[in-house]
């Protein structure tokens, strides 16, 4: 294995998830291994990953899961040792950052560099950086086409979306500087929200799909903020993991690139997309912004290019949202059958 290039093998090589029993965290093991990586590690402190998760992994002899924090740095540095790639997930997500932006900031910023210092201190070869189409910040401005020199917006918009945005700016900003100081090879992938199987009620903007299949499941009508006519990216989780495999094996590094769905589609679309999904015709019932609170935002009509992605690792999506969403119900329905089934007497 040729250790100067910036390329690294999923193929018998061995792989640290931060944050690994998470909805990208789980996805991108179980890609990994699929690919045929030597090992995977796991390490999270289960605040915000669940068991439940990483479940389906658990009998691949290849995934060890280690409970540790991503503000212990010493728990870094002994879970990195003899690693080639690390994948860094951990993070505050923008609800978290409004309910708590201290801890939020501590876990996004210190955090990063803690997990930068074991890469350096554990000679990795590769750091995966998760980052944000939050970078390009919120509110009104934030329209047109979002490529990787757009600026970051924080006009009226909520203080934890924009506080969450900052953050991964900075986590990108010390990944370059460790690149210049040590040649620490990273790459940063700026994910749009990422909704999938194993989905989770944390983040704000995928919680509206999430929220909309639980009313309409309840026989609810479901709730479209305003008119419905702002816009978001959504990625399925699975192009997320495919990403991130690529990013390690690509021989790009120093570099950040847009990851994001097909295409956007407004909240009114949206809603109506999973409703129909579900199997309902219920008609959606226009409501007024939630004072206050972080919700899904995003401006005017936008479009996150993903053109640098293909130029740099080769990506592009794969999964259509109908697609996505359809097999995030089949398998929330799944799960919902198994709650409520009756254990044989």
């Amino acid at each position: 294995m040729d250790r100067s290039s910036p390329s690294v093998p999923v193929a018998g090589s061995r792989f640290l998830i931060v944050g690994g029993a998470s909805l990208v965290g789980s996805a991108t093991a179980e890609a990994l291994l699929r690919r045929g990586a030597g090992e995977v590690v796991l390490l999270d402190n289960f605040a915000f990953g669940s068991e439940a998760a990483i479940a389906h992994l658990r009998d691949d002899r290849r995934l060890r899961v280690v409970r540790g924090d991503v503000m212990r740095l010493p728990q870094l540095l002994a879970a990195a040792e003899g690693i080639d790639g690390v994948l860094h997930l951990a993070a505050a997500m923008s609800i978290s950052m409004d309910a708590d932006p201290w801890t939020g900031l501590d876990i996004n910023v210190r955090g990063a560099q803690n997990v930068i210092e074991a890469c350096r201190a554990a000679r990795v070869r590769k750091l995966v950086f998760a980052s944000s189409n939050a970078v390009y910040g919120y509110g009104p401005g934030v329209a047109g086409d979002l490529v990787e020199t757009t600026p970051f917006h924080s006009a009226g918009a909520p203080a934890g979306a924009i506080l969450y945005g900052a953050s991964k700016i900075i986590g990108e900003q010390l990944c370059r500087d460790a690149h210049r100081r040590h040649g620490l090879d990273y790459v940063v992938l700026r994910y749009s929200t990422v909704y999938g199987e194993r989905q989770h009620y944390r983040a704000a903007n995928a919680l509206y799909i999430i929220e909309t299949l639980d009313r309409v499941r309840r026989g609810e009508r479901p709730k479209v903020i305003g008119d419905g006519s702002e816009t978001k990216h959504f990625l399925y989780v699975g192009d997320a993991a495919r990403a991130n495999a690529m990013a390690f094996e690509a021989p790009a590094s120093d570099v950040a690139v847009n990851v994001s769905g097909p295409a956007p589609v407004t909240t009114l679309e949206l809603v109506r997309l999973v409703t129909r999904l579900a199997g309902s015709d219920l008609a959606p019932e226009h409501v007024d912004p939630p004072a206050g609170r972080v919700r899904l935002t995003s401006g005017g009509a936008f479009r996150i290019d993903h053109t640098a992605a293909a130029q740099a690792i080769g990506w592009r999506p794969e999964i259509a949202m109908e697609e996505g969403l359809r097999r995030l119900i089949r398998w929330r329905d799944a799960e919902a059958a198994l709650d409520t089934a009756v254990p044989a007497e």
